[in-house]
């Protein structure tokens, strides 16, 4: 398998002051695993472009897209929620994350690559229409989804978030568009404290004890994601990454290892063979503890490129 990994430099620049969980260290403690891993030698690197402002449209208000760049500050540190710090270098970063999605899916749509990993911060999954949060400004993964059903005409693409918390974000911006089917498990109850919604022909929704591990997760994804993906044929396939739900990573309950993570990426390849004609992008959500960050990314990237 040809996989391509977006970044950009910029993401390094989206400072969240001292302490934040959601850090620069992150992607580069990915990064430096590539590299000592040698799995740096046979990826395909390329720098993120910026989103459009017509792309941004497609899932959010135009008065939100003012609004964040109205709040960027000039030095220092400012919020938008008291979870989402910005800095004066978080709007290019938030630009080339939700670009990174776009050049991923042009990229995989046309043969370039079979398949795209956005190795990119801030995340997105938590970001509503009108709405940021959760360390979320852009929702990077609904900005690629867009793109591909009005940029290149496909008609049904599934998205599947294994982020510990649940992706309201993009479960706002779809939840009234039958053309994206929504699979995900999320700890519950846990941020972001939103409402459980019954399960519909869109949406697959499996919430999970603080107590579960591997099992209970393993239950969700062949229960109930895996009928839902192959009665809806998806066209093309997108992973919302965030690996905060491993054992080693405090930010959470749920108990999952490096092997769950090989395990879902597998089972996702699956359906992407069978319907999607192998079309994946992938974009990094959470994950704070950055030594199984690092491990599970370079992990999920092996299975990607069809190297584990």
């Amino acid at each position: 398998m040809r996989t391509v990994l977006y970044s950009h430099p910029t993401c390094l620049q989206h400072d969240t002051g001292p302490h934040h969980p959601e850090c620069a260290r992150r992607v580069s403690a990915i990064t430096d695993r590539l590299i000592a891993s040698r799995l740096a030698d046979v990826l395909v690197f390329v720098d993120a472009p910026e989103v459009s402002r017509e792309q941004l449209l497609r899932v959010h208000d135009g008065d939100y897209i003012d609004h964040i760049e109205e709040k960027i500050p000039s030095q220092d540190y400012a919020s938008l929620d008291p979870d989402t710090i910005i800095s004066p270098g978080s709007l290019a970063a938030a630009r080339h994350a939700a670009g990174a999605a776009v050049a991923a899916v042009d990229a995989v749509m046309s043969g370039e690559a079979d398949n795209a990993f956005c190795c990119v911060r801030p995340p997105g999954h938590h970001a509503e229409r009108r709405r940021a949060m959760g360390f979320c400004l852009y929702n990077n993964i609904a900005v690629g989804a867009a793109h591909a059903l009005e940029a290149h005409g496909l008609s049904r693409v599934a998205i599947i978030d294994f982020d510990v918390h649940h992706g309201n974000g993009t479960e706002d911006i779809f939840d009234k568009d039958d053309r994206v089917l929504f699979c995900s498990t999320f700890q519950h109850p846990f941020y972001p404290f939103t409402p459980l919604l019954d399960n519909s022909r869109n949406r697959v929704s499996v919430p999970l004890d603080a107590t579960a591990g591997s099992t209970e997760f393993r239950e969700a994804v062949t229960q109930h994601w895996l009928p839902a993906l192959e009665r809806f044929a998806p066209e093309m396939i997108f992973i919302s990454a965030g690996f905060d739900a491993h054992v080693a990573d405090d930010m959470s309950g749920v108990s999952l290892v490096d092997d769950d993570y090989q395990w879902v990426t597998e089972e996702i390849v699956r359906v992407a063979a069978k319907s999607a004609s192998n079309r994946i992008v992938s974009t990094l959500e959470g994950g704070y503890e950055l030594h199984s960050l690092a491990r599970c990314a370079e992990i999920h990237l092996r299975v990607l490129m069809d190297l584990h």
